[in-house]
């Protein structure tokens, strides 16, 4: 790892089987193509787009990924509940309620480096959980006390819900990333107190498809507004995500930069 700073390579919602593929297929090029010391995914999508499941967990860790975030569709899959408590690099929103499984923060050590990663789930137009600014701060100031190195995944809806954490934290936490829209935004930045930021990092999931899913299942449920299942599309997938350099000793954002990759099957 570079002498005092640290490289992060976060990819955003892993979408069914092509999702997977892909990374597995990518991911050791991207990170010595980045030089990135953590990896950090997002993989609530990976189970043919609805949550992931124990078998898929242990297959990402021993790709290289550090972390897992995720969010809303987490519990869709029974199997996996157990793991969230047994499995702190496994995080599922931090702002639900008391008695809920899981974890939604985790500390990890890179070579020496201590790195915190933070879960949080938004609230417009979605399930009407805890408040994750309140939550994402006090958490943030706890963590402070062990790293000041602290990523942020946002799974949230809206953007400017997702601007307005961002701007909340900005100077209290290294990141702040947006996932759950699978849509890649061009707004990455560095904000004034020195946080890394931007609105959506996007999927890994098939070009080909709506948001990573059937199109023919997609036009359906418009056309018709009836509440019919989505299904993950196949095909190549195109990896998106950023990379973001961070100086260890301040906890502060460098540089951050929007990848894009895709792959041949």
């Amino acid at each position: 790892m570079p002498d005092k700073t640290l490289r992060a390579l976060i990819l955003g919602d892993v979408v069914g089987q092509a999702g997977c593929r892909a990374l597995f297929l990518l991911l050791p090029g991207l990170v010595k193509e980045h030089g990135a010391d953590l990896v950090v995914v997002n993989g609530e999508n990976a189970a043919s787009g609805f949550g992931i499941l124990p078998e898929m967990v242990e297959k990402f860790f021993t790709a290289g990924v550090h972390v897992i975030t995720s969010g809303n569709h987490i519990w869709q899959q029974k199997e996996v509940v157990p793991l969230l408590d047994q499995e702190g690099r496994l995080l599922r929103p931090l702002n639900y309620p008391k008695g809920v499984p899981g974890h939604g923060s985790c500390i990890v050590d890179i070579r020496g480096t201590k790195v915190a990663v933070m879960n949080l789930q938004g609230r417009v137009r979605m399930n009407n959980i805890l408040c994750p600014f309140l939550i994402g701060k006090e958490t943030a100031r706890k963590l402070e006390k062990e790293t000041k190195l602290i990523l942020v995944d946002f799974h949230a809806e809206d953007p400017e819900e997702k601007e307005a954490l961002g701007m909340y934290l900005d100077g209290e936490v290294s990141a702040v990333f947006g996932t759950h829209t699978h849509v890649q935004t061009a707004d990455e930045r560095i904000l004034k107190g020195g946080t890394a930021y931007i609105t959506d990092i996007g999927m890994i999931g098939t070009d080909d498809s709506v948001i990573g899913f059937k199109t023919a299942i997609a036009l359906e449920r418009s056309l018709t507004q009836l509440p019919i299942k989505m299904e993950a599309e196949e095909g190549p997938a195109v990896i998106h995500g950023i990379v973001v350099t961070l100086d260890v000793s301040s906890g502060k954002a460098l540089s951050i930069q929007r990848i894009r990759t895709a792959s041949p099957v």
